[in-house]
């Protein structure tokens, strides 16, 4: 595809961010300064209310333009957009109010932070966009309440019921009772996740750069594929504030964009940021939604569970995964990795170690060692990996 024919495609993507009904809005730590709560308030007000209306102006006025903004809120959810936020920031502010020198390296004091700065976020929260008119309720997610099916179908519904009613979720990691094994890593992932969860058509990361940077350092204004186009741009965090880093954003926009979902990565420094994206306007990086959509059980199997394990596939079995999207058998299985169980998510490899998809195991590691390779006798046959349960990843 030429240079024009890209400018083009980005200009018609542009143009349909408009019809996008609900937004995923990640907002980093370093973003959440100065009068950043107050423009972004009024931003999602105008996001989900077509115009800064009443309310907008409604701050120290009482609680009726409160409750008239908490109204057209709710007609706005259920007409028109609607607006999650994922927000950073807990941690941080606990370092503050504790009085801590610096972000702490070890566990236990990262939760006592995060115990300590969550309920400032919230107050900040409640109180900003209470001023305009704006109902905001916490959610706090650990990876192993996305993990666990019936878990991330009750998180869904609740938020779900929460939009419904008017309230803008925001979502936080539960980092007071996260440890290493529950850790979704850091928020950019989580807005991944979440987009997916809440039926989000687009993600918004903030960030305090204008987007993504080619080699000159000049804005990427429009990426179509993360793997052909994007990776090799992306750097590594070098703040001593937040967890993420370009890196960590495009991963995350490689993985929302495969759930259907447009991502935008933009500068939050950017005056009324939310609405000129929706209105199409050409700022920060926009990524194109996949082609082909994961289902939201395939999402789940290839990107949030995380692999216990892994098979090493022959060519062959490669082949017939990839090209004919057949299951995996165990006699094409030359080894297996780590001490998965039936129902675990493993990585599925290449010859070389490349991993080329991941699904939910029917036996153990011990059982799918003992069956590999076994050419025409009992057990090779028999389907370590049934084809429903398999992502193919999309090829580098």
């Amino acid at each position: 595809m030429g240079a024009d024919e890209v400018s083009a495609a980005g200009a018609e993507e542009r143009a349909s961010l408009a019809s996008c009904r609900r937004v995923v809005v990640k907002i980093g730590s370093k973003s959440l300064a100065g009068d950043a709560w107050e423009r972004l308030a009024n931003e999602v007000l105008r996001a989900t209310n077509g115009a800064a209306g009443p309310a907008a102006s409604a701050k120290g006025t009482g609680a009726a333009p409160r409750k008239a903004g908490a109204k057209a809120s709710r007609s706005a959810s259920k007409e028109g957009r609607s607006v999650v936020i994922v927000s950073s920031g807990a941690i941080a502010l606990g370092v503050q109010k504790l009085g801590l020198a610096s972000r702490p390296k070890d566990m236990a004091r990262l939760q006592a932070a995060a115990a300590a700065g969550q309920s400032v976020l919230m107050q900040r929260y409640e109180e900003t966009f209470g001023e305009v008119g704006l109902m905001v309720a916490q959610v706090l997610l650990s990876h192993a309440d996305l993990s666990d099916r019936t878990r991330a179908n009750n998180a869904r519904n609740a938020l779900e019921a929460l939009i419904t009613a008017g309230a803008i979720p925001i979502i936080n990691e539960n980092d007071a009772v996260a440890v290493e094994e529950i850790k979704f890593g850091d928020n950019d992932q989580l807005a991944a996740m979440v987009t997916p969860l809440c039926g989000a058509d687009l993600l918004l990361l903030l960030s305090d750069v204008d987007g993504l940077l080619d080699e000159q350092k000049r804005r990427v204004p429009f990426v179509r594929s993360v793997a052909r186009e994007a990776r090799h741009l992306a750097g590594a965090s070098t703040s001593g504030v937040g967890t993420g880093g370009m890196a960590s954003k495009v991963e995350a926009a490689r993985r929302a964009t495969l759930a259907g979902a447009r991502v935008v990565i933009a500068s939050a420094k950017e005056p009324d940021v939310l609405g000129r994206v929706l209105a199409g306007e050409d700022i920060g990086t926009l990524f194109a939604a996949a082609p082909q959509k994961l289902s939201a059980r395939k999402y789940w199997i290839a990107y949030t569970l995380r692999p216990r394990g892994a098979v090493l596939l022959d060519r062959g079995a490669c082949a017939a995964v990839v090209e004919k999207h057949k299951s995996v058998l165990c006699v094409g299985v030359l080894g297996v990795r780590g001490a998965f169980r039936p129902g675990d998510s493993v990585s599925v490899l290449d010859p070389e170690g490349v991993e080329i998809a991941r699904g939910l195991v029917r036996l153990s590691a011990a059982d799918a060692a003992k069956a590999a390779h076994r050419r025409g006798e009992p057990g090779g046959e028999e389907e370590l990996i049934h084809r429903d349960e398999l992502v193919v990843l999309p090829a580098e």
